[in-house]
């Protein structure tokens, strides 16, 4: 899907509250909250951000904890699927501060007696283990879930990947919350604007198709170590990992965790984008990897620091307010993000 020659039926803040509002990305809290997630007294970090964290009992060491997958690309590219769920993982404990230490997995497809899916288990266990090697993050247990299928219709190709992280101080770890007014939103990574196999594309556009995302596991590697660095120095207030729905969607879920609003009007490209930047759809709701969307109140020091490591990162925007401004001083404010976003779960249960 090339984004130069992409044309949107609807404008960028439309987009996003309808892709808040779906079973993808809407606040799965009507969940969670019917489970003791407090046991002992012991949670730091509660469901609903990148990662759980959970104190190491009577210290002030911490466990984080992951688990997801992204079955539309497994599906699309099966190899590069199982890749990209491990290096999701990695980054979902990268953002709190943890280091990611191994992984366990879960193996759900469909008849594995048909060609098609023994190729897509195959694949994704070649994806997964590329990704674990460049990411020196092993599997070190996992269970497989066969035969899948109902009327001969097999489930998307699911490798769950469980991803377990630790932090030595628990005083050093972030939130994805955004942390209040006048602190410097800060992209780290490189946005091209990947549309291929995107939430966006299949739930606005109606188009499901396209390769994934590709996976640069040395880029992983990199912008990952660069980020957990500068949330143990205390420079980043705020992290969160890009994935589903692309930055528009990483930047929503952060303003409604922290009910702080943020501008990233003038940061954003124009529709038709530029040498630099892909059009203004591709760079909100593409869903290029190894990407972190940070705060900070010493944007000049974590800049540079991210052009010494060699790490792509650039000043987008900044909080404050009560409503998001993506472009052309469009803006949508929280409240209405949040009748969406929390609601959608509830409802349909209601029915």
């Amino acid at each position: 899907i090339d984004p130069r020659h992409f044309t949107p039926s609807v404008t960028p803040a439309e987009a996003l509250k309808r892709l808040m509002a779906t079973p993808d990305l809407c606040s799965k809290r009507w969940v969670w909250e019917q489970y003791d997630h407090m046991v002992m007294a012991d949670t730091v970090a509660r469901p609903g951000g990148d990662a759980a964290v959970v104190r190491i009992h009577g210290s002030n060491r911490g466990l984080a904890m992951s688990s997801d997958c992204t079955p539309r690309y497994c599906k699309a590219d099966p190899e590069r699927g199982g890749a990209q769920a491990v290096a999701e993982s990695w980054r979902y404990l990268t953002a709190v501060g943890a280091r990611p230490l191994a992984v366990t997995d879960n193996m759900n497809f469909g008849n594995p007696e048909r060609p098609e899916i023994m190729g897509q288990f195959v694949g994704c266990i070649a994806g997964m283990k590329a990704a674990c090697e460049a990411l020196a993050y092993p599997v070190v247990s996992g269970n497989v879930s066969l035969y899948n299928e109902t009327n001969g219709q097999a489930i998307l190709p699911t490798p769950v990947i469980g991803g377990v992280g630790l932090i030595d101080d628990l005083d050093r770890i972030v939130g994805a919350a955004l942390p209040g007014s006048d602190e410097t939103l800060i992209l780290i990574g490189e946005t091209k604007g990947h549309l291929g196999a995107s939430i966006y594309l299949r739930d606005i556009e109606g188009v499901a198709k396209g390769p994934p995302p590709p996976v640069d596991l040395a880029a992983e590697r990199r912008n990952g170590d660069f980020v957990r660095a500068q949330i143990q120095s205390g420079a980043v207030s705020a992290c969160h990992d890009l994935s589903d729905g692309g930055l528009a969607v990483a930047l929503a879920e952060m303003a409604l965790a922290g009910a702080c609003g943020a501008d990233i009007s003038e940061g954003a490209p124009s529709s038709k984008g530029s040498p630099d930047n892909p059009p203004l759809a591709a760079w909100l709701f593409g869903e290029d990897q190894a990407r972190y969307l940070v705060t900070t109140g010493a944007a000049p020091a974590l800049l540079a620091a991210a052009e010494q490591a060699g790490v792509p990162a650039r000043a987008i925007g900044r909080t404050g307010g009560n409503s998001l401004i993506l472009a052309g001083g469009e803006a949508i404010s929280l409240a209405e993000l949040r009748a969406g976003h929390e609601g959608w779960l509830p409802n349909y249960m209601a029915r």
